[in-house]
């Protein structure tokens, strides 16, 4: 064969990381295209601080990736390093000993992960095998390490990561998901144990693992990918660049401190947002997108703030101060309108949405089919039907059964790439009636007249958008509703009289429509709907 065809050949294979399955939904794959746009944004903070200099020839430069999975990463690096270090060190078998020996570390997740890194890194799954591209590592996993650790079970749980003990306490025979990099109380011991009381990572970049089961209800999971930012984070490089779900920007179970840290930490120098579906991960699904950051431990500012829809960035990047309010507003776009309608300083409406279990009814609770066959019967909204219950039953709120009440799914999300609604139509509950945690009351009123002005106001775009702004979900929950103000309810509104009551421009009014679909001619719902798809 000759040796063009071969070249040709090869031109046409596919990279061998393009084409493997992701493990589980906390062992997602970076895909090299994605792992090297975050390299061309650290090599870019790089030079910006360092008089144009290009980090790929800095002999000096370590970086570890913490929670290697594919590889990538590391893999991408190295080819980096060795075309840019090839003055200095001329010899490509010299070059690639030092890379690989001084530069460039890993900690795998799993057993698996390990040798897919290192066939990965080394052309070899065992560091010092024949067929490694460096004869200078002394065992087999080289840089790559990897361990099995246990978990420290308290009342059913890990102390360290709270992964539930039912589900992971499993025996030798398989893997315990007890990451090394987070079961620790002493990160910067841990890495001194692993790499050397010497060893300064400059660069700490990856993809951590995302959730794992805390032993809730059927599929229940917490997010941990918090853990390892907040400890790569304690560790000091001088950056760290890692891509996560999206939703510690706006919500996300357990991740309200991580959230206050991230957002009031001056050294986020940029973020690029993924928000829509499968995006930033193709084939995967993560609600509310994701989207990846670099920390610069010699910042202290504003961050660039970068969004990213179907390949292109909407605008240019913005810089933000992250701690405006108290979640992160994703679009640049949505910034200014969200400053006139905070500029009157009316009250917000979420103040009169109720909390979960509005009347105290779990969603799963049904009354009687047959109001005959009740003394005092209330006419109870719940998934998916209408009951009835004795007004007896109702000890949560009972002053509000004879109120006119608006009512919303408290679960709100397609299956769709993009959500458009955000909000479900209301449902107009009449005297006489109550509701499972199916809805949240978004309001209650003495009069009719009033609870349709409510119900036509949240059918708004206007007021859909602002939720959209801290809905990161299909939950739709109270706090989504803090940016909505509260306006009177003495009026119809519309969304014509609300653009003009805060001031928007044409161009502002164009984008609100853009991100949010009507809703169709009929004014309510009047049946009870089911429960929302997952987004």
């Amino acid at each position: 064969m000759s040796e063009k065809v071969s070249f040709t050949l090869r031109g046409r294979n596919p990279d061998v990381l393009t084409c493997i399955a992701n493990l589980s939904n906390d062992e997602v794959f970076t895909p090299p295209e994605l792992a090297n746009r975050m390299l061309d944004l650290l090599a870019q903070g790089w030079a910006d601080d360092h008089g144009g200099a290009n980090i790929w020839q800095n002999q000096t430069v370590k970086f570890l990736d913490p929670f290697t999975k594919s590889g990538v990463f590391l893999r991408e690096i190295t080819s980096r390093l060795v075309q840019g270090l090839a003055e200095q060190i001329p010899d490509l078998q010299q070059r690639v000993d030092h890379i690989l020996t001084k530069q460039v570390f890993g900690i795998a997740i799993t057993r698996l992960t390990s040798l897919l890194a290192r066939r990965s890194l080394y052309c070899s799954k065992q560091a010092n095998g024949p067929h490694s591209v460096t004869k200078q590592l002394a065992d087999e996993a080289g840089n790559i390490w990897f361990e099995r650790t246990e978990h420290t079970w308290v009342q059913g749980k890990c102390s360290y990561c709270g992964a539930s003990r039912a589900a992971l306490d499993r025996g030798a025979g398989l893997e315990t998901h007890a990451y090394a990099f987070i079961h620790t109380h002493d990160i910067k011991t841990r890495m001194a144990e692993l790499f050397g009381d010497d060893m300064q990572f400059d660069v700490i970049i990856g993809n951590p693992p995302y959730q794992l089961s805390d032993g809730g209800h059927g599929a229940s999971a917490a997010p941990i990918y918090q853990l390892f930012v907040e400890n790569a984070l304690d560790l000091e490089p001088h950056y760290a660049v890692f891509v996560t779900p999206s939703r510690w920007m706006a919500g996300g179970k357990g991740l309200d401190a991580f959230r206050a840290r991230m957002l009031a930490d001056k050294r986020m120098r940029n973020i690029v947002d993924y928000p829509k579906l499968y995006e930033g991960f193709p084939g995967v699904k993560i609600r509310g997108g994701i989207s990846y950051f670099m920390w610069d431990r010699n910042h202290n500012g504003s961050c660039l703030v970068q969004t990213i829809w179907d390949g292109q960035p909407t605008g240019p990047a913005v810089a933000r101060h992250l701690d405006r309010y108290d979640i992160l507003v994703r679009r640049n776009e949505a910034v200014p309108i969200l400053e006139k309608v905070l500029a009157l300083r009316e009250p917000s409406f979420d103040s009169q949405v109720s909390s979960g279990k509005p009347f105290g009814f779990r969603t799963f609770f049904h009354g009687q089919a047959d109001a005959q066959k009740i003394a005092d019967p209330v006419k109870l909204y719940g998934s998916r039907k209408v009951t009835w219950i004795e007004r007896a039953d109702v000890v949560v709120n009972p002053a509000w059964v004879d109120e006119w009440k608006v009512l919303m799914t408290a679960v709100q999300g397609t299956s769709a790439a993009v959500e458009t609604k955000f909000l479900s139509k209301p449902i107009l509950a009449e005297p006489g009636s109550a509701c499972t945690e199916t809805y949240l009351v978004a309001g209650h009123f003495k009069d009719k007249e009033r609870a349709v002005n409510c119900a036509n106001f949240l059918r708004t775009r206007f007021v859909r958008f602002l939720v959209s702004l801290r809905k990161a979900t299909q939950h739709a929950t109270r706090d989504v509703y803090a940016f909505v103000p509260g306006v009177p309810l003495d009026q119809e509104w519309t969304d014509e009289k609300l653009y003009k009551r805060y001031g928007l421009t044409e161009e502002e009014i164009a984008f609100i429509e853009s991100q949010v679909a009507e809703h169709d001619a009929a004014l309510f719902d009047d049946a009870v709907v089911d429960e929302a798809d997952d987004e």
